[in-house]
Order: structure tokens, then sequence, then C-alpha cells
């Protein structure tokens, strides 16, 4: 009888251990040297079939985000105990030394093989308990991480089995299949993972002093309700946690979201620019010579491409001949960019090898709203869009 009481409490204790998620090591920063694994830094771990976030890790979503071939992402931030971030205006956050940045890069599973995934739109806060690895394919887990000597781009790649993502600083390629929920015919991609010098050359948003710097994690993107705890303020939590300071009381800027039809077209249109393409094309990015600036600050009309020549002609523009042309997207060499998939032509350069149909159907609609035509010198009669 003893013997029977014993072997169902050791059943009972089993079970019940097996139904507890499993506690993992704290976050461990790496002040230097590259991590083989990205299990080495402790933010996140498979457990119990789920991408787990890490206790102390804070999961955050952007107003709109910049697109990487429709996959969805699971953005995370940690900072040492006891450390803040400052508020900063227009620019990323100051964050402190041993600051980590995840984003996750993954997608719905589709069935029929490991490689079909669904086109489907990412649904805030689907990640609020971690990610059900049964449900979404995970592709790979790129780290920020703020160093003594500034911030550092390590991408991990996930493995076949789902679990453990390994460095890739050379990038990788990802053959997929893509299907949109209408059960159309799976359309094959290759997903690309940028290796290290191309992570530099997005988030080196000062072309003169080559830093890397976050691009997201910026108060116009950040501040939206938090898709994790309803009714409050992603800033405002930040701030409640300890994590963050010197946030004003009014007048903290925020953008629109690209999607949202209760907003105005210009501030979908300008706010998809923005985190698409600003941190290039502004006055000291890596597009500064180009003359075409899309961030949130221009609003000059013709720093923002109207009836502005190219500066360099070529395959790159399509035989168009001005950067916006009022009232056609079509004869328009942004519209043109974004929608191709010709390496010599395409816009973005890097992160995509699809064409994100919702942004350019955005852009179209944004140009087709301005008044006026352009002249061969470049110059514009009577431009106005009626939202500058």
């Amino acid at each position: 009888m003893k013997l029977r009481w014993m072997i169902a409490a050791a059943l009972l204790a089993a079970m019940a251990l097996s139904g507890c998620k499993r506690s993992q090591a704290p976050v461990q920063f790496h002040a230097d040297g590259q991590p083989e694994r990205l299990s080495d830094w402790h933010v996140l771990a498979v457990q119990d079939g789920r991408l787990r976030l890490n206790k102390g890790v804070e999961p955050y979503a952007l107003n709109t985000a910049l697109f990487s071939d429709y996959a969805h992402k699971l953005r995370t931030l940690w900072l040492p105990q006891g450390k803040v971030a400052t508020y900063r205006a227009d620019a990323a956050f100051e964050f402190p030394v041993g600051t980590i940045i995840s984003k996750t890069f993954y997608y719905p599973r589709a069935g029929g093989g490991e490689d079909a995934v669904l086109r489907v739109a990412e649904q805030v806060g689907e990640s609020r308990d971690g990610l059900d690895l049964s449900q979404v394919r995970l592709i790979e887990t790129r780290l920020l991480v703020r160093r003594e000597r500034g911030w550092v781009a390590l991408p991990y790649v996930w493995n076949a089995e789902q679990t453990e993502a390994t460095l890739a600083r050379a990038g990788d390629a990802v053959p997929l299949r893509m299907r949109k929920p209408d059960g159309s015919p799976a359309q094959p991609f290759t997903y690309m993972v940028p290796d290290e010098n191309q992570c530099a050359s997005c988030h080196a948003s000062n072309n003169t002093t080559r830093e890397l710097q976050p691009i997201g994690p910026k108060a116009r993107h950040l501040n939206r309700d938090d898709p994790w705890h309803p009714g409050k303020n992603q800033l405002a939590r930040m701030v409640e946690l300890g994590r963050l300071q010197g946030l004003p009381v009014t007048g903290v800027p925020r953008n629109a979201r690209f999607d949202d039809a209760s907003a105005s077209l210009e501030d979908r249109a300008r706010a998809y620019l923005d985190v698409n393409c600003g941190h290039c094309h502004n006055p000291k990015g890596a597009a500064d010579t180009s003359g075409l600036w899309l961030d949130t600050a221009t609003t000059e009309p013709r720093r923002l491409g109207l009836c502005k020549p190219p500066v360099a002609a070529g395959q790159g523009t399509g035989d168009h001949l001005f950067d916006i042309v009022p009232g056609q997207p079509e004869a328009s060499i942004l519209v043109y960019r974004m929608a191709s998939l010709d390496p010599g032509a395409m816009m973005p350069e890097l992160g995509r090898n699809t064409v994100h149909e919702e942004g350019v159907d955005l852009i179209r609609d944004w140009i087709a709203a301005w008044l006026g035509e352009c002249r061969s010198e470049g110059a514009a009669i009577a431009p106005s869009s009626g939202m500058h």
C-alpha cells in the first residue's frame, strides 16, 4: 500500500511539474564577442511548444512597421536592472549600455510542408503568451545590442526543428512558398536574412558618423495603445515600469497606422514612407545625396519628390522623369521603384523579395491626390495635394 501511495505521489508531482512553465536563466548581456547561439542571451526560449519571453523582456509594437515580405514580427526590449532609457522627441531613445532589442520574424503556417506560409495581416498582440510553434514558422531573430562602443547588430537564423537559432554573420537565404487565405496557389519566394554589413546599411541613419542606431524605438512609432495591456499607452507603461524617463505630458509625436481608414491619406502615406524609407532618405542618411527626403520631419514638397528629377538617371528610373508627378502615380519614379523586383531598380533595395501591394496602393492613392503638373525642367504648375 505504501509503495502504491509513493508511486501515485510521484506521478502527481510529475504531472504538476509538466504543467508548469520552466523558469529561464536570467537574461545574459554579452559585453563583447558574438555568441554563436541565440539561447546564449536568454532573451527568448522555446518551452512547451512555444517561443516565450524571459522575465523582464517586454514586447512592444509600432504604429506602422517596416515591410519585410509580409513577415510578422515579435519585438522585445530588455534593459539591465536599474537602468533607464531617455526620451527624445525626434530620434531613437537614448538607451543604456546593456540594452538588448530583439526582433523575431515569423509566418503563420499554411500547411502542406514546412516551407508553406500564409500571407495574412499580423494580429495585434498575437504573441501575448509567446508564439505557438505549431501555428507559426520562425525564420530569424535579430538582436541590436548596446555596448560601450555603441550598437551592434547580430542576425540569428532558426533551425528546421525550431529549437535554436544560430548566428548567421554572412546572412542566409530561406526558400518559402507564400499562400493567400483565398486558396490561390502558393507563390515561391526566397526570404533573405541580411548579413552584418546590410544590417548596418539601414541602421546607420547618419551617413557621416555611420554609427548604428535603432529605427523602431522612437516616440512617434511607439506612441500607441499597448496591445498586451489594453487601456494603457506604451510610452506611459514604459515610464510606469521605470524603463523611460523624460516623457513629456503633452506634445509627444505620433505616426498614423498605414492601414487605419480613420486616419487621413496624407498621415498614413507619410507614416509608411517614414518607417520604410526615412532612415536612409533624410538630410543625414545614406541617401542624402539623392535629394529625396522621406522622413516625417520633411514637409517641403520638392524634397518629398514633387516634380523633382532624379539625381542619377538610368535603370532605377524606369524612364520616368520625376520622383512624383502630381496626380499621376504610374508616371512617378517613387511608385515604379516600390513596385519593382528588379535588383537595379527596387526600393527599398534590401529586406524584401516581394512587393508590398497594400503599401504601393497607399502611395499611389497619395500621389493621385496631388494637384498640378510638372514641366520638363522640373518646375511644377500650382502643385498642391491639399494636405501639406
